[in-house]
């Protein structure tokens, strides 16, 4: 499927799929590669699984198509011209995403900022100074709306370009005391999730809401941290990405210094002012040209008796993809669709850097 913009049934099913149980971005992209469409995708679903799917109904995502439109956001889909570029070049792809405000800024070049939600007065300084200077050079600033360091970034950022990523629904106003940035951001900047829009958020959701933030950015700079923070999280995922990674060194005496000293000391870049993250961009403008990974190409089902092997094969503890193969004795191919197949009957569990478990 090239990029171009889907029909009314196209798009409708392409929601389906992305809001049925067990259908993460991997197996998404795969089904839509062997099945050539998500209409088609869709109806092939229960066999694939062997057993009853809980796929969404079409009236059920026509009704969050309503609720995205009572709110003013609009539905951009990972095969249509308008979804961000950085977004369609990873690996695998964010399905959709919903963008409330101006989705034409996200193909700007933008940088990360993220910190601490109990941040020090000074970080939350550095931050929106930082986030101005940027966008004052004429980089858009991407963030998540949180306490402390992210709502000062998005403060700094309002006058020149911001966007805001949610865990839960564009519509879904957290922390409270954030309505009136909410409010600004999607009047003067861009707001993006992908959960439906009336989403409350939820823990599990913040682990994609960080592979947004990272993946909408050039550059991820960790301002304040403790060692176990979601900025972390976000600025691992920015190094699997192939994003530049910064850190704004701290005093060994605040525990919000520990993560951002310890990303220098595994070879983040330090961060002192808008300068050290402009230079370090100028080294990254490959990223803009990648091209966007197709939504279909040669996927074939695992030939009979495939899926039964690789099943056994699984453990709950998590194996590289290429170990599989290995024990499988497979062609690469073959075991990856006996897995697609697996996780969506939830059996497999995908996880992050090309692992997989039983379910």
């Amino acid at each position: 499927m090239t990029a171009g913009p889907l029909s009314d049934a196209e798009r409708v099913a392409w929601l389906r799929l992305a809001r049925t149980p067990n259908v993460g971005p991997v197996a998404f992209e795969h089904l839509l590669q062997r099945c050539g469409s998500a209409v088609k995708a869709v109806d092939a679903l229960p066999d694939l699984a062997r057993r009853s799917v809980n796929i969404p109904t079409r009236a059920e995502a026509e009704r969050e198509l309503e609720a995205g439109d009572r709110l003013g956001a609009t539905l951009i889909c990972g095969a249509e011209p308008a979804f961000p570029p950085l977004l369609a070049a990873l690996d695998p792809p964010p399905p959709l995403i919903w963008v409330l405000g101006d989705a034409g800024l996200l193909p700007c070049s933008a940088v990360a900022i993220v910190g601490a939600r109990v941040a020090s007065a000074a970080g939350q300084r550095f931050a929106r100074g930082l986030a101005a200077e940027l966008g004052q050079a004429g980089r858009l600033i991407v963030s998540g709306l949180a306490r402390g360091i992210d709502g000062a970034a998005h403060e700094g950022s309002l006058p020149t370009g911001t966007v805001a990523v949610l865990g839960g629904g564009v519509g879904d106003i957290y922390p409270p005391e954030h309505a009136g940035l909410h409010a600004a951001i999607a009047e003067r900047g861009a707001i993006v999730s992908e959960s439906p829009p009336d989403h409350r958020a939820q823990a599990r959701d913040f682990p994609r809401r960080n592979r947004l933030i990272s993946g909408l950015s050039l550059a991820v700079v960790v301002v304040e941290a403790e060692l176990k923070s979601g900025s972390l999280i976000t600025a691992r995922l920015a190094a699997e990405q192939g994003r530049e990674v910064l850190a704004v060194p701290g005093s060994p005496l605040d525990p919000r210094a520990r993560g951002t000293n310890d990303l220098l000391r595994q070879g983040a870049t330090v961060c002192e002012g808008a300068e050290d993250v402009l230079r370090e961009l100028n080294g990254l403008g490959g990223l803009r040209e990648r091209e966007r990974r197709p939504w279909t190409g040669p996927a074939q089902p695992p030939p009979d008796g495939l899926r039964d092997r690789v099943e056994a094969l699984l453990s709950p503890t998590s194996v590289t993809v290429d170990e599989l193969v290995r024990a499988a004795g497979a062609p690469a191919p073959a075991v990856f669709a006996a897995l697609v197949e697996l996780s969506v009957a939830g059996v497999a569990v995908f996880g992050p850097g090309g692992t997989v478990s039983r379910g």
